[in-house]
């Protein structure tokens, strides 16, 4: 048998599946995280001079998330986008 190294992620992942925390998503609720998900697909460049100050503040915000700071910019974006 093969043994897999895990990452502490994954690690976490697995134990959730094995508590029964994660259940199968069928219906229009797939249709509905599909469609969360395609509507966060990047197919777009972007480029734009801004502050370097605004962009210091935004990666330590990306950086309490956990996130790289371009992800948290584009979520950003999608979220105002939305909104409109």
């Amino acid at each position: 048998m093969i043994k897999v190294k895990l990452t502490p992620e994954e690690k976490r992942i697995m134990s959730a599946i094995e508590r029964d925390e994660y259940v199968p998503v069928l219906g229009a609720q797939l249709k509905e995280i599909a469609g969360a998900i395609a509507a966060r697909r990047k197919d777009a460049t972007l480029t734009l001079r801004v502050n370097g100050g605004d962009i210091h503040r935004i990666r330590k915000m990306a950086e309490k998330r956990g996130i790289p700071y371009q992800a948290y910019i584009a979520e950003v974006i999608h979220r105002i986008a939305q909104a409109i």
